[in-house]
């Protein structure tokens, strides 16, 4: 769960939230007009190489429903091999069993394999999704691209996909200019600014300050606009919402939180966001 040189970008993504904040004026009397943008499980995979855990599988069933108990968003994620993106439909479909009498819905973040592949994960993952995405950033991790053949997506191939889903459709991973030309032509409802934890190796920077550069413009071409990437506090979830920020998605937080404690400990760090 690092990134390229020394983890620069991961770093940047935790400590410009606060430097971004000191550049809103009277944020601190404004703070309490702003209103908490929704909070969301990332998609996380790569258990047992990233976290330490025994397997997928049960990473996915612990993930989902301690983040589910905890009274957020879900997210499922795919990788290499299908066995994650297939735990993480399993974990899904035990929480609607569980849960029968209520509906139960995870967004789907797929990465930029050839379309065909893409919406045959589409596909898959029918009976749990309320979000369609395509993981545009990941084609920018070079292990994980030459690993599994990803590419970068034409403005063509993603309009295909947005038509495929018949679902709400986000490009997540926006975090270049080229990326935000990708986002006028295709006008997803959802963008998500994020360099996959800091982990992208094609640009040196922050998510924090990207919103601030883009965020403006994005929301002209896109319904909603969400953010990754170095939240910590609620006063970053504040100034995310100051930009125009809808939803924030957060990864590590939950990994160390389920690690350290179990689903106490996840509800334990929600609940430092929200009150």
């Amino acid at each position: 769960m690092g990134g390229f040189n020394d983890s620069v970008n991961f770093q940047a993504n935790c400590k410009d939230w606060k430097i971004l904040r000191k550049e809103i004026e009277n944020f601190n009397k404004i703070s309490d007009s702003l209103d908490l943008p929704k909070i969301r499980l990332a998609p996380i995979t790569g258990a047992v190489e990233n976290v330490g855990w025994v397997d997928e599988e049960s990473f996915y069933f612990a993930l989902t429903e301690a983040a589910y108990k905890a009274d957020v968003n879900l997210s499922i994620g795919d990788g290499c091999p299908d066995i994650k993106l297939q735990s993480g439909i399993q974990a899904i479909n035990f929480l609607q069993q569980k849960n029968s009498s209520k509906s139960i819905k995870s967004a789907v973040f797929i990465k930029p394999y050839p379309n065909k592949k893409i919406i045959e994960r589409i596909e898959w993952s029918a009976g749990v999704s309320e979000i369609i995405g395509v993981d545009i950033d990941s084609y920018n991790i070079v292990t994980m691209r030459n690993l599994v053949q990803l590419e970068r997506k034409t403005p063509a191939q993603i309009s295909e996909l947005k038509k495929h889903a018949k679902l709400p459709f986000a490009i997540k991973g926006v975090f270049t200019k080229e990326d935000v030309e990708l986002v006028k032509e295709v006008k997803p409802e959802i963008v998500v600014i994020s360099n996959h934890g800091g982990r992208v190796e094609n640009r040196i920077g922050s998510t924090a300050m990207f919103l601030k550069e883009y965020g403006p413009e994005l929301k002209n071409y896109c319904g909603e606009l969400w953010v990754d990437g170095g939240l910590r506090t609620k006063k970053d979830l504040k100034t995310a919402s100051y930009f125009g920020v809808s939803e924030v998605m957060l990864g590590r937080p939950f990994v160390t939180a389920l690690c350290r404690g179990g689903e106490a400990e996840v509800k334990k760090m929600i609940d430092g966001f929200i009150n």
